[in-house]
Formats: structure tokens, sequence, C-alpha cells
């Protein structure tokens, strides 16, 4: 089950408390004050883990909890410490707590291994020793520990991937993630096959790769929470470049120009909605380069819904290119434009050269 957000509440382990305590023992007079101070309680972390790509595990169990430091002894003997809680979570897991006032951001994990410190344990009490004067030689007070500190967590996690392939359901998105990846995603000739993101890695020549997103089909009104692309439309605010895959065949009974300007539109209208330091933008996604391919070249019947198209895109500007995913006639091309966006080169450059291609 892939799941991609979730609230959890967390809580550090609360201080153990102080000691009173008197050292008595034979032959010893004026032994004072000997009361050790609590442990510590343990703190709750979150922690990236290459193991995990989805939230499920915290689906079905929301709470968790550090444990409590012991309490102080006699002897000046301080608590235990209480052991602190690691909670794995996916890389690309975002952070916000959620306050009485709204939320507040926390943490972006894009790392593996990165820790995000949640929920703070409490300190330990002091014990009678600590209070010991040169005028109060016996005190019998002692503190309690401090609780730990609770917190409510919406985690939210962005898939990490270079690549965003973005279209109209049955476009072929699933196809060609299976062709260029060894990602073996369900694929039929229906609407909505895709019901959840799904990643690939490519690997082209001389050891170069890139991660590819295959997100469920978008419609129009997708910003706005129809069909399921609002759902997932925040895994492509990590994408170097999208991929427009574009149904030129007449199996659809769409036009393939309307198709690519209403994805253009809901990309247009959808927020992104912060960057890795919680700082809120005002960009969309629309702002990312973006790849126009022209998929099912295979089953063609009229050749003049892909020279409309190519018509349209390049007056735009934007490289264009005619695949076949079921085949593979043209994807090495399509894919070898997408590797100047990933590797950071100079990508109006690659883009314009790539325009050329059809």
């Amino acid at each position: 089950m892939f799941v991609d957000e979730v609230e959890i509440e967390v809580a550090g382990g609360d201080g153990g408390r102080g000691c009173v305590s008197f050292r008595r023992e034979k032959f010893v007079p004026r032994g004072g004050p000997n009361g050790g101070d609590g442990g510590a309680g343990g703190s709750v972390y979150l922690e990236a883990s290459p193991h995990l790509n989805t939230l499920v595990n915290y689906r079905f169990h929301p709470e968790y909890h550090a444990g409590r430091g012991a309490h102080g002894e006699g002897s000046n003997r301080t608590g235990r410490s209480g052991r602190d809680r690691v909670l794995e979570v996916p890389p690309g897991t975002v952070v916000h707590g959620i306050e009485p006032d709204g939320e507040a951001w926390l943490g972006d994990l894009a790392t593996v291994g990165q820790r995000l410190l949640v929920a703070q344990g409490g300190r330990g009490g002091r014990g009678n020793a600590q209070f010991a004067t040169a005028t109060n030689r016996a005190p019998r007070r002692a503190e309690p520990g401090l609780p730990g500190e609770q917190r409510r967590l919406r985690l939210t996690l962005k898939l990490l991937a270079d690549v965003g392939l973005v279209g109209f359901p049955n476009a072929g998105k699933s196809t060609l993630i299976a062709r260029v990846s060894a990602a073996r995603p369900r694929i039929a000739d229906y609407p909505f096959t895709t019901l959840t993101p799904n990643l690939g890695v490519v690997a082209l020549s001389d050891d170069r790769s890139f991660v590819v997103a295959d997100v469920p089909g978008l419609l129009e009104g997708a910003h706005r929470g129809h069909g399921l692309g609002h759902q997932f439309l925040r895994h492509l605010e990590r994408t170097k470049v999208l991929v427009h895959l574009v149904d030129v065949s007449s199996a659809s009974g769409r036009d393939p120009v309307e198709d690519f300007e209403i994805i253009r539109r809901e990309l247009a209208l959808f927020p992104v909605t912060e960057t890795a330091t919680g700082e809120r933008l005002a960009s969309s996604l629309a702002d990312r380069p973006q790849v126009v391919a022209a998929n099912k070249i295979d089953a063609l019947d009229e050749p003049a819904r892909l020279a409309r198209l190519k018509s349209h895109v390049r007056h735009l500007g934007l490289p264009f290119f005619a695949i076949s995913g079921a085949t593979g006639q043209g994807v090495d091309r399509l894919l070898e434009a997408m590797w100047p966006f990933v590797a950071g080169d100079d990508a109006p450059g690659a883009a314009g050269a790539a325009g050329g291609t059809a």
C-alpha cells in the first residue's frame, strides 16, 4: 500500500525525579546529603532510511513515545537516561508540526541518514545533594523531572525523482517507465490503471543514471482535486524536468494539442508549496523545464494529429520528440535529451538542440 501523508503523535520521555537522601554510615558523622539527580528522558527522532518508500507503517500505529528517565538514588547515583526513539521514514519526507494556530515547518529529510529531532525528552530533576550550601547543609528538597515534549506531526512524502512523467490517463506513462527501467507498474488498456506513483532508475551509457517518476494520470481540474492528480502532483515538486507524454493516436478520441494545453494549465495552477527550508514560494510546477513526447506513433492513423502537436510545441520553444513506448522507437533520443537537465548542464542549449528532433 502506498501512503504518502500521515499524522502521528510523538512524545519525549519524562525526566526522572531527584532523590532526597543522606549518608548514614556507622562511624561516619555528618554524612550529609547524597541524593542523586534523575535521568533525562529519551527524545524522538525521525531518520531518512533507504529501505522505505512509503509511510504506510504509520497509518495504523500513530503514537510513539521515548523512554522515561529513571529516578535518582542515594549515594549520589544519577538515574539512568531514557532510551531515544528513532522512527524511520522514506527519503523525501517533509515534517510539519500541527499547532493550535496552524502548522509549523520542522524539516525536510531529503538525504539518506539525515536525522531530525521532533520531541525533546524532559530534563531530570536535581537531587538534594545539589542544594547543599554553607548555610543549608541538610536540604530536604529535590526537583521532579520535567515532562517530555509532546507533538502532533504531519508527515508528507514527496518522491525524490529527477524526471517526472505527466499526461492524461492512458497516455502511456507506465509503458514508457517499464521500457526504460526495471520498474514493473500495472499496465492495462483503461484509464487510471496507475493508482500510485512509480519510480524507475534509468541507466545510460558512461555510468550515467537518473530516477524517473510516473505520476497517475491528470485530468482537467486536477489542481482542485479532480481525478487522482491533486493527490500526487506534489511528487513532481522535486523533479528537475517534466516530460509531457501526449497520446497522438486517435484511440483516445481527444485532440493532442488540447490535452497538452490542459496539462500545462493544471501544472501552472498547482503551486510549489515550499523550499527545503520551509520558505513559501509563489512559483508553480509550470516553471520547471519541460519536454514534450508524442507517444504511440506506432498506432498513428492520422499523421495530421502529430503534425499539429509538433507545430504547436515548436512555437512554444519546447523540445519535441515522437516516440513509441511500446516499440521503443525514439525513446533513446528522448532519454538523452533528459540528461542535460538532470546533470545541471546548459538546459536551454540542450533544449534547443533537441527541439529539432521529430
